[in-house]
């Protein structure tokens, strides 16, 4: 039986966090809406000293209710975050 490539993407870069409270925060209230989630660790450049950010992907399905998450924690405590909400650049094949 020949195997098909299907590539499979339904991973949406929600946004950036550099703030390790807001991250926790974030992750909380995810968890809380039931929403899946992954942290991708974004490489440190040349100055070590800088704060290392995060990016927080989700899947498209539960992306809108993941923004108001996101949104309404950073309205609350002033948090910021950058929003990417673009797809992810990785390539799943099946």
């Amino acid at each position: 039986m020949a195997r098909m490539n299907l590539s499979m993407n339904n991973e949406i870069e929600l946004c950036e966090v550099r703030d390790p409270e807001c991250k926790q925060m974030i992750e909380r209230m995810l968890l809380k809406n039931r929403i899946s989630y992954f942290i991708r660790f974004t490489k440190s450049g040349i100055f070590p000293f800088r704060k290392k950010a995060c990016v927080i992907c989700v899947n498209e399905n539960v992306m809108d209710a993941a923004e108001d998450v996101v949104r309404d924690i950073c309205d609350e405590y002033g948090f910021a975050v950058k929003f990417l909400l673009k797809r992810s650049s990785n390539q799943y094949q099946q």
